[in-house]
């Protein structure tokens, strides 16, 4: 058996390469089609295939390259995530169940990892008996470190980032791939130490190189004993010993070495001391390869160390004591032996520089847009959409509902038409009028009211249902717990805990949802009537309307202060109305370009003209994004003049009425007017207020809805699992049941006072009624030799007599005091 250990291959399996790329492009790129690449798809099943099958060969180390190299490529065209399930068994355990990732980056992990797995197995097996095979071991086992390496710097970084934690993807943890690597460096510094000796090299020179076996074996030790515990099991106890015994072994090596070397010096003393050393460190390496189940080679070749120390240091002690009585130094005191290493990471440059190994006709993928090209593009869109949102609508709506506010506030316009018009509707009202008729004005919200509250009582009814479930669930452990009263499964309050504290949350939500729909109902009912109204003819409401007086005197009329203020207002109001139509055309005209604004050819010429093989990233295209957006800012700019030309407006209104209202005449006629007009137009943005409030309430309960619904089939599930796991609870206390009952109610002959011999007539009907079959190999049983003694009836022996079994006697429960445990749970939270 080779006393240097290999490392064994991740076991993989074949996965639908094929269905998923397709499915990944048809949705993510709808300028192409998937039939386009089929010759990528095939390609890239093909080298995984070739990368994955196969034995131990040198030829497997190109295709495991190639493969490598195409996956680089891959992971600029494609994300890590494109729902393609990778499965790799554990390297140490292939029988385990595999660990399936949904990454790219893990399928390129494992391929280096096989990559230094096959080197290793390369390297050992070696005839390292001769220098040839020693050469090519050492350069195996240098390329397996380098791959590691490699792994590690390179890879696990991109990993960690893309799966979030490989904690639970243990051989593709820091400690666990550096222990490989050093363990690597150390079989590799150990074959040149080993033609060393057999090129009969210095005794010096070949301590220096033993001593940094030791290193690279001790720096092994550390990384995986200075991991958590799932590390330190992930590699096989024997590993562990081996490490440790060739530690300590070259430890040993080393100092014998060094005392060869000190007894050609005439340094006594020093051999001596060096010997002792060498044989602390051999004796501590031999109980430790005796206690693990390491390779038989290894533990020879540690007593053979062992037995040569001895034999030499009873050698030197002698000869001292007798010839030359030199003193021997404490081993503190020892110069330290200088570590020469000749092993170092081997990082083959193809794993570098993939394009080297993919002709650049050859790559996959290599006319797909990157998928940082792509997210870069729906990031644009993302950004113009927002923007829009925010700067544009976002503020257009401030701007008007700042308007309305404030015009509300003044009791414009209609102050103004109850003075200009003393008979009949303004115009303005009328506009307003038509608007809400062809709407349906109150029908329409009658509808909506009925529909958001058939919407919230489904929502209701849908959490539950949802706590329904788990109420029958925690009947239903209430039962299983009466009967089996021993079981540790964990209670339904203790289980379903985590639903019952999301429903309680569920529930806060709905209740508010249903505050805010009783605040808009309220709404509706206090404004009703004068919605309604809205809907009248025009006749109906001209005579609901009061009418005022207007001078006779013309000249009268257009010298009056408070004609001259309305006049004033009128103007300032139409100056109003078009700074409101200019926002919409805004609007419009921002929603026109974004409709056409499409950069994806800008976005596609920048990423054909980067290196092929760089992995675009999104950031790559921050200028050109910025650039395309600043083309919206003009509108940013003309909305902003546009709110400060409203502003001036408003104050000067404010102004201005403050002057109509002090010159007005206290006419009750015309106050009376000019109430009822307020009143109808304060009714039409009502109208339109509670008939936004109310589609809003419509899309709160259907989003909710879809939440629920889900919410609900996760407690189905739960409830499904936990009566499967009771269900088999049940069965195994029905089986104890039936075995303690065979036992106990096994029927006995008549015994006298005494003695007592049992009977096995009943198990054996028992086995012949349970199972025909088995029951012509049932052997009956033989009855006691001795009968077995009773103690007199007033005996003490009785306290130490087996009584039989107590009967399972159930507490009495009342109908009805069954314990909802998962609605006590929700309320008392």
């Amino acid at each position: 058996m080779p006393n240097q250990l290999s490392i064994p291959f991740k076991r993989t399996y074949i996965v639908p390469i094929r269905q998923v790329v397709r499915d990944y492009i048809q949705s993510h790129y709808q300028d192409t089609h998937p039939d386009a690449y089929r010759w990528d798809i095939n390609h890239w099943e093909q080298l995984r295939a070739e990368a994955t099958n196969g034995g131990v060969h040198v030829d497997r180390v190109n295709a495991l390259i190639s493969y490598h190299a195409q996956l680089v490529y891959i992971l600029t065209k494609l994300p890590a995530d494109i729902g393609l399930e990778i499965p790799y068994a554990p390297a140490f355990n292939s029988s385990a169940l595999p660990i399936t990732l949904k990454s790219l980056i893990y399928e390129r992990a494992a391929v280096l990892f096989n990559l230094a797995a096959l080197y290793s197995q390369l390297g050992s097996a070696e005839d390292r008996s001769k220098p040839e095979g020693l050469k090519q071991a050492i350069k195996f086992y240098q390329s397996a470190a380098g791959s590691l390496a490699y792994l590690h710097d390179s890879v696990l970084p991109q990993l960690q980032a893309s799966v979030g934690s490989t904690d639970d993807i243990v051989e593709f943890t820091g400690p666990f791939v550096k222990t490989l690597e050093y363990l690597m460096l150390a079989q590799a510094q150990e074959c040149v130490w080993q033609r060393a000796v057999m090129d009969n090299y210095k005794n010096g020179l070949i301590a220096k190189l033993a001593a940094k076996v030791a290193s690279f074996y001790g720096t092994a030790v550390q990384h995986v004993k200075g991991a958590g515990s799932s590390i330190r099991r992930a590699f096989p106890s024997s590993w562990i010993a081996h490490l440790e015994t060739k530690h300590l072994h070259f430890q040993a090596a080393a100092q014998y070495r060094k005392s060869l070397d000190d007894l050609e010096a005439h340094h006594y003393g020093n051999e001596i001391a060096r010997l002792s050393e060498a044989h602390s460190y051999a004796k501590q390496g031999y109980d430790v390869a005796r206690r693990g189940s390491i390779a038989q080679a290894v533990l020879q070749d540690i007593k053979s160390l062992l037995d040569i120390v001895q034999k030499n240091l009873a050698r030197a002690e002698r000869d001292n004591d007798l010839i030359y009585h030199q003193d021997i130094p404490p081993a503190s005191s020892l110069p330290a032996i200088a570590e020469v290493s000749m092993a170092q990471p081997l990082i083959d440059s193809r794993l570098q520089d993939v394009k080297s190994v993919v002709g650049k006709d050859a790559v996959i993928f290599g006319e797909l847009l990157g998928w940082g090209a792509r997210l870069a593009i729906e990031l644009y869109n993302d950004r113009r959409r927002n923007w829009i949102a925010e700067e544009i609508e976002g503020r257009v709506q401030a701007l008007d509902d700042s308007l309305s506010k404030t015009l509300e506030s003044l009791s414009l316009p209609a102050a103004l038409d109850a003075l200009d018009r003393p008979v009949g509707l303004p115009p303005s009202l009328l506009r307003k009028i038509e608007e809400v008729r062809l709407e349906s004005g109150p029908d329409r919200i009658e509808t909506h009211v009925r529909d958001v509250q058939a919407l919230a009582d489904h929502v209701s009814s849908l959490l539950d249902e949802a706590l329904d479930v788990l109420d029958q669930e925690a009947d239903e452990d209430e039962v299983l717990r009466e009967r089996h009263p021993m079981s540790d499964r964990l209670p339904s309050v203790e289980a379903n805990k985590e639903l019952v504290s999301r429903a309680q949350q569920f529930r806060t939500v709905l209740e508010q949802a249903r505050e805010s729909d009783a605040l808009v109902r309220q709404k509706w009912e206090e404004w009703e009537d004068t919605i309604a109204q809205l809907t009248w003819s025009e006749a109906d409401l001209e005579r609901s309307i009061p009418s005022s007086t207007v001078p006779s005197d013309h000249r009268a009329v257009s010298a009056d202060p408070t004609r001259l203020h309305a006049r004033a207002l009128r103007g300032l109001l139409e100056q109003l109305d078009d700074l409101t139509k200019a926002r919409r055309e805004l609007v419009v005209r921002i929603e026109r370009l974004a409709s056409t604004d499409d950069i994806t050819q800008r976005i596609s010429k920048a990423a054909s003209g980067m290196e092929q093989w760089v992995n675009v990233q999104p950031a790559m295209f921050e200028d050109i994004l910025d650039e395309e957006l600043s083309k919206y800012d003009k509108y940013r700019v003309q909305l902003g003049e546009n709110g400060e030309r409203q502003e001036q407006l408003l104050q000067t209104i404010k102004e201005r009425h403050a002057q109509f209202i002090q010159s007005r005449r206290e006419d009750p006629t015309v106050k009376e007017r000019e109430r009822a007009l307020q009143s109808l137009d304060l009714a039409y943005h009502k109208h339109k207020e509670i008939v936004r409030n109310l589609e809003e309430g419509q899309k709160f309960y259907n989003d909710f809805s879809a939440i629920l619904s889900g919410f609900r089939a996760t407690c189905k599930d739960f409830a499904a699992a936990r009566r499967q796991e009771a269900s088999t609870l049940a069965q195994q206390m029905h089986n104890l049941s039936i075995t303690a009952e065979s036992v106990r109610t096994e029927p006995q002959p008549r015994v006298s006072a005494m003695s007592m011999v049992p009977s096995t007539s009943t198990a054996s009907n028992f086995v012949k009624e349970d199972n025909g079959e088995h029951a012509q190999h049932q052997q009956p049983q033989k009855p006691h030799s001795a009968a077995i003694s009773l103690p007199p009836p007033d005996s003490d022996e009785w306290e130490s007599m087996a009584l039989p079994p107590a009967p399972d006697v159930r507490p009495f429960k009342p109908a009805g005091a069954k314990h909802n445990s998962a609605r006590v749970a929700q309320k008392g939270m």
